[in-house]
């Protein structure tokens, strides 16, 4: 984080009480939740009057992190939460960066007259911040919200609270710290997270071994829907939303399943089909090892967009239409799947 950035935010941080609103994206993930609440906790600890909002609800892996008694979501308190976004004085933008990503939100910041801080690792951020914190090389939004604090001199202000909620934020992006981004950085600031009080196998057993047997049940039926393309390297599954429910869904249901086919010898790409007819939607996830760019192939196809090796993307086609355009488009990446080792 250079210095230029430093000395912006503390003058707008300064001389006083400041009313400060924190936000997260659309559909919020461990990354979001918890570099949120980090920083919400940083923040009331230096005496601001500081709100998290999420513009929907969050999987209920993420519940017990420190703070989320008080995160306020936009879509159960739309009053509440639309006078916190009048009356702050600075807005926080956390593992986003542009705003149609909040949804029916977005109106509401377009119109405000609050100070913008962007603090984001996804590629082609937008320009509404008076400070801009990019940087797609980071493993994670938490783990720069981390950078963020120390920079702004607060290294020996980490409580136990907000080394939980930024190792949290840390661990879910990086999958465990198995992805690329994982820098000696990253496992350098783990390791301060965990001396200030991080307790690193009760988190990862609260997100990760805590699992329902309708889960579980709803995995199996996606990897009986996988699909191998060999030739391609690819793989992909579908969940309709029959099988949803039939499985009592939940949000955060299918999250990292589309890990599971990179697993397969010679496949480097990975998409998971789920239909929301609720939103009339499919909605898309990408993953990819080494070079190829699921970034940009979802922004050019699938209206989406994340980073080189994960990303999301969404259709208002039907389920199986969905399918079918991306096994027509897959041929016209055959060589850049083939370039990877």
């Amino acid at each position: 984080m250079n210095k230029t950035l430093t000395e912006k935010a503390n003058s707008l941080l300064l001389h006083g009480s400041k009313k400060i609103a924190i936000i997260g994206h659309k559909n919020p993930d461990g990354d979001a939740v918890g570099a949120c609440l980090g920083l919400y906790a940083y923040l009331k600890a230096q005496g601001h009057e500081a709100s998290v909002v999420m513009p929907n609800d969050f999987p209920d892996f993420l519940k017990w992190l420190p703070g989320c008694e008080d995160l306020v979501i936009f879509e159960k308190d739309t009053t509440v939460v639309t006078q916190i976004l009048k009356d702050a004085a600075i807005i926080f933008t956390l593992d986003f960066n542009a705003l149609d990503r909040v949804g029916e939100m977005e109106l509401i910041l377009k119109n405000s007259r609050a100070d913008f801080i962007m603090i984001d690792h996804h590629q082609q951020p937008q320009d509404y911040a008076v400070a801009t914190y990019s940087d797609p090389s980071m493993s994670s939004t938490a783990e720069m919200v981390y950078h963020f604090i120390v920079g702004l001199g607060g290294q020996n202000n980490i409580s136990p609270a907000i080394a939980t909620n930024l190792y949290a934020g840390i661990m879910t992006d990086t999958g465990s710290f198995r992805f690329p981004a994982t820098s000696s950085t990253t496992h350098r600031v783990i390791a301060h997270l965990m001396d200030c009080g991080a307790n690193h196998s009760a988190i990862h057993e609260q997100i990760y071994d805590t699992n329902s047997p309708e889960r579980m049940k709803l995995l199996g039926v996606a990897l009986d829907h996988l699909v191998i393309l060999p030739e391609l390297r690819t793989a992909y599954m579908v969940l309709s939303q029959k099988e949803l429910d039939a499985h009592h869904f939940k949000k955060g249901d299918t999250e990292g399943f589309v890990n599971y086919p990179l697993s397969i010898l010679g496949v480097i790409f990975s998409a998971i089909f789920i239909e929301n007819k609720q939103e009339g939607i499919t909605k898309i996830s990408f993953r990819s090892k080494g070079s190829f760019s699921v970034n940009e192939f979802a922004r050019k196809h699938f209206n989406g967009g994340g980073h080189i090796n994960a990303a999301g993307g969404r259709s208002d086609k039907s389920l199986e239409e969905t399918v079918k355009e991306f096994i027509s488009i897959l041929p016209h990446y055959k060589n850049a799947l083939n370039h990877d080792s």
